[in-house]
């Protein structure tokens, strides 16, 4: 075939990157929010068009009409009613993990509603069979001309709305300061809302158009999702015509480089899908090098000065020497977790094997992303690249497995370091892109390998002689948790325990008291990539084989998701959080109709993002509940009310002859910037 067919192809492609980058591009400079939850937001706009065209037989331009020009945009509104409208001030790290509750929450929710689809293809808006042209000797196809028509609608609406109508003008206005944009009379709610609605019909419209190449799933849409946040780096986030320009050069190399490799080859499987990964690495490589990445701050300087924030800090309040309640019940849940398989039958100890497998590696995140407040988003490429290396230990050089998966986390750590060196003076965004894209690449040049691989079976792993059976394998990782556990509680009260507080809550005082930013950031970076690389071996013992299949990125994001919802920063809520993705799934798929094996999925998505409201996650709820009553109690015993005589208590403070008044308003509450990552200050 001609360059010119290979070309005309690329731009197809790159115009469906070039509408979902736009998409992306318009909702974080106008409401500071980097959408995640991208993605899944096509998928469903996209699946509702599939139902109403193929599954209800609607003409094509009806059932576009409806999911494109009322569907997604009610969608777009709904979400930010619900959620975006409350993330615009706050930090870095409550955005995405909220958008990534999105996107792991609405999948399932889509499914729920119209079934899951038996098979992943799906037209697009060009009318089957897809006409066929051959202008200048080339192949196009009617899908293509659509995927042209549709970027080039999207560039001359958007152009024509942004520079020529008032709605424009609110709208950059909104980019700069939603407090001065307020002060002129403009309701910068409802321009905002107006921007999600119009950005979802964007992300719907890229979802139509990927679907008859790339499938109507969730993987598909999202690995659209990913590429797209190629081109967003290369326009620094903001420059809508850069993204557009990048997008098209993007999907231009992707095809022509595919003139150039045997299409049944290996290589070609394993080149073109990381060619936007590359592109990403090589835009911030080069940003970085001249020192123009970093996080903005979100709106102008006025929105900045009037930004109210609460005082205080959730866990500061304990009194010396008392023992903390959330101490005593994670002590209670260990007993609990012991019992276990003890007490139950061999199918459900093997799950709670599974889970405490995974909480060795939800506790790298406890650290990297609880502790240290960095947005490492490739720690299950970490725990598979561990997993791998200890089962060619094992199986091809004869090592024992415990040996095997201590010492092969080593070559992890100094991976991890490095990624650390490249990311750590960028911004949370971009550490979040950056490792993203590292799991991607990783997972497409290395985790589909045959040799790896294998069919789906992975590379074989055995057990230690003495932990074959599930329940002593479920003693032997539990036994492992407890000592990474116990390491992080005394390494969080250490010295350097102490540094990594102190530069997670300001950098620029840590740097006044002679901190080193670098060592700190990177010191995390080395102790979380080593404790995945080791949950990841004892995933790979648990599953008997290090199955490569199972650590996908954005399945990773849902485990960053689980956790969250119970808790970022304590092990105890590691533990609690990995034992119920296992658990719980079990639970539906044994105890209730088949139909609801997605509730779980979507019970940790909206977990997700509940962090937005209370971003310390459910087990430390429960644990602040709980230390308040026994306060109140305490204080019940301490000061006993004396009775003047006549047998009636004297009137209490409040004046209403009650206990004292108390309610949300009388207790400290946290700032939003260190909701997620809160605790002590340093």
């Amino acid at each position: 075939m001609s360059v010119l067919q290979y070309v005309l192809a690329g731009l197809a492609l790159g115009a469906i990157y070039a509408i979902a980058s736009a998409s992306l591009v318009v909702t974080h400079v106008s409401s500071g929010v980097f959408n995640f939850a991208f993605g899944a937001m096509a998928f469903a706009v996209a699946r509702f068009y599939y139902f109403l065209h193929t599954e209800s037989g609607w003409p094509i331009v009806a059932a576009a009409v409806v999911s494109l020009g009322i569907f997604a945009p009610a969608l777009g509104a709904l979400l930010y009613a619900l959620l975006f409208r409350h993330l615009r001030l706050r930090p870095p790290l409550i955005k995405v993990v909220a958008t990534i509750g999105v996107s792991v929450a609405l999948p399932p929710a889509i499914d729920l509603i119209f079934g899951k689809l038996p098979n992943a293809t799906a037209p697009g808006l060009a009318p089957t069979p897809v006409a066929v042209f051959h202008p200048f000797g080339a192949t196009v196809t009617m899908d293509q001309i659509v995927n042209y028509l549709g970027l080039l609608t999207v560039v001359c609406v958007g152009v024509a709305v942004l520079r020529l109508t008032d709605v424009g003008l609110r709208i950059r206005a909104l980019v700069d300061s939603p407090a001065l944009t307020g002060l002129s009379g403009v309701n910068s709610s409802r321009v905002s809302l107006g921007v999600w609605a119009a950005t979802t019909t964007l992300a719907g419209l890229a979802g139509i158009l990927v679907a008859p190449t790339a499938g109507l799933t969730t993987e598909g849409m999202t690995f659209l999702m990913a590429a797209a946040f190629a081109a967003v780096v290369a326009a620094r986030l903001t420059s809508l015509p850069i993204a557009v320009l990048a997008a098209l050069a993007m999907g231009v190399v992707t095809t022509v480089v595919q003139r150039y490799l045997d299409p049944e080859s290996a290589l070609s499987a394993q080149v073109v899908p990381s060619i936007p990964f590359a592109f990403m690495l090589l835009f911030l490589l080069y940003y970085a090098a001249r020192g123009l990445v970093g996080d903005g701050p979100a709106g102008g300087t006025l929105d900045r000065a009037i930004r109210v924030e609460d005082g205080g800090a959730r866990g500061a309040d304990h009194r010396p020497g008392q023992r903390s309640p959330s101490a005593v019940a994670s002590a209670a849940g260990l007993f609990v977790v012991a019992a276990l398989p003890l007490v139950l039958d061999e199918y459900w100890a093997g799950l709670v094997a599974s889970g405490l497998a995974l909480s060795l590696v939800l506790l790298s995140y406890t650290l990297a992303t609880g502790e240290g407040g960095m947005l490492w988003l490739c720690q299950i490429t970490f725990a598979g690249l561990g997993a791998l290396i200890s089962a060619e230990l094992t199986t091809t050089y004869g090592w024992p497995p415990l040996a095997a998966v201590l010492i092969g986390a080593v070559p992890v750590l100094a991976l991890g370091v490095a990624i650390g060196l490249l990311s750590i003076r960028l911004g949370d965004l971009y550490v979040a892109l950056v490792t993203l894209t590292f799991g991607l690449l990783v997972q497409t040049l290395v985790f589909t390998r045959d040799r790896f691989n294998n069919y789906g079976q992975g590379v074989a792993m055995s057990r230690p002689g003495f932990a074959e059976d599930d329940r002593v394998f479920a003693y032997l990782t539990l036994v492992a948790f407890a000592v990474l556990a116990l390491f992080l509680v005394n390494f969080r009260r250490s010295t350097a325990g102490l540094a990594i507080i102190a530069v997670r809550w300001s950098e620029d005082g840590s740097r006044t008291v002679g901190l080193s930013i670098v060592r700190t950031k990177l010191l995390v970076s080395a102790l979380a990539t080593y404790i995945a690389a080791v949950g990841g071996g004892f995933l790979a013992m648990d599953a008997q084989a290090a199955l490569l299949d199972s650590y996908n990125v954005f399945g990773g994001l849902i485990w960053l998701a689980v956790l969250v919802t119970i808790g970022s920063r304590s092990p105890a809520a590691a533990l609690v959080a990995g034992l119920s993705f296992h658990l719980l799934p079990g639970v539906f798929h044994t105890y209730l109709p088949t139909g609801w094996g997605e509730v779980p999925v979507l019970l940790f998505g909206l977990g997700a993002i509940m962090v937005a409201k209370d971003p310390d996650g459910v087990l430390a709820m429960h644990a602040r509940q709980l230390r308040g009553l026994m306060d109140r109690r305490a204080g019940r015993r301490a000061d006993p009310v004396p009775s003047d005589g006549a047998g009636a208590p004297p009137p209490s403070p409040a004046g209403n002859g009650t206990l004292p008044a108390s309610g949300p308003d009388d207790r400290p509450k946290a700032s939003s910037e260190s909701e997620l990552t809160g605790g002590e200050r340093a």
